[in-house]
């Protein structure tokens, strides 16, 4: 089987453009290909994984344009029960188009991704989980989270830390956290596709939508929209999925959480001050952490300017935990 002169089937033309990429470079991807069997050149998987990329884009933009003008029917012949859209912003290195061979002024740039999934989940009278998952209460996971939402995976403050005692003598016995789907309340995934782009908000909302719409999210009986807090994924909540619950994800809540209870409690106290709060949060009483901090807030002072800001002041600190709970609360 032939796809479009390539000389490849469709299955081997996916695993090329797989390759090309998920691996660091495309010669990494042809040279993987060629241990497979594949004798491939660098410049030919660029070429066609740019090529499959730009269709792709394509396709995606032309879905969009359809919702605008009301023309798509869903994909699916039913409609799902539990539906989940997931939208995040990440960084990655950029250079510059058509300048010949090697990197050239190279940047980092933003990129926006958001899931889309299926799930299959009882419903509930209660929730079946009243705790925060075990991972969210222990010292040296969560500070290993906070350190690599920070990007800082590499710090080399972080070997200390695991080796550090834990507050409070928290004890963390080994393997103890369980994988989430393997809890029995945890709703299970059955399908997911995703959309990325490096557009701003105003445009990946569409985009988002369109992918709803075909999918035939808007007609789930059960909706929820989940966020990291940013100010632009409540816009795009409002303006595409308003009647989504909104949820902030509890990895960044936990970090922002964390970092605020170092910052306004001394070192013996951040950790109970820290429990208590990502506890209230999970129970649906954010309103009480607010007010919390709201009082740390009244003795620290306000922020200073954004010129006069260091990201490890504690006013600072704190005032982006809010900044992100206040946001949920207005979502």
């Amino acid at each position: 089987m032939r796809l479009d002169g390539h000389g490849y089937s469709p299955a081997l033309l996916q695993k090329i453009v797989t390759a090309g990429a998920r691996l660091h470079s495309f010669a990494d991807a042809a040279f993987a290909l060629g241990l497979g069997g594949l004798p491939i050149s660098a410049r030919h998987v660029q070429q066609l994984t740019q090529q499959v990329g730009t269709d792709l884009a394509r396709a995606r933009d032309e879905q969009a344009r359809q919702r605008w003008r009301r023309e798509p029917a869903p994909r699916v012949a039913n409609a799902p029960e539990v539906v989940a859209v997931e939208v995040d912003g990440g960084r990655l290195r950029t250079r510059a188009p058509d300048s010949g061979q090697g990197v050239h002024e190279a940047a980092n740039k933003e990129d926006k991704v958001a899931c889309l999934v299926t799930l299959a989940s009882a419903e509930r009278a209660e929730g079946p989980q009243p705790e925060p998952p075990p991972s969210f209460v222990q010292p040296r996971r969560i500070r290993r989270l906070v350190q690599q939402m920070a990007g800082q995976a590499s710090d080399p403050l972080a070997g200390a830390e695991e080796t550090a005692p834990n507050p409070e003598g928290a004890a963390e016995p080994a393997g103890s956290v369980p994988a989430p789907e393997a809890e029995p309340w945890s709703p299970r995934r059955l399908v997911r596709t995703c959309v990325a782009s490096m557009a701003r908000s105003q445009a990946f909302g569409p985009l988002m939508a369109a992918e709803a719409q075909g999918r035939g999210f808007y007609a789930a009986r059960r909706r929820a929209f989940v966020g990291d807090g940013q100010a632009y994924n409540w816009s795009i909540h409002r303006g595409y999925f308003p009647d989504f619950v909104p949820v902030v994800d509890l990895p960044h809540v936990a970090c922002y959480l964390f970092r605020a209870a170092q910052a306004v409690e001394a070192e013996a106290r951040h950790w109970p001050l820290y429990l208590r709060w990502p506890r209230s949060c999970w129970q649906g009483r954010a309103e009480e952490v607010v007010t919390q901090m709201e009082r740390y807030q009244e003795t620290l002072g306000p922020a200073p300017p954004g010129e006069e800001r260091v990201a490890t002041d504690p006013r600072v600190v704190l005032a982006e935990a809010l900044d992100r709970i206040h946001d949920r609360r207005g979502a």
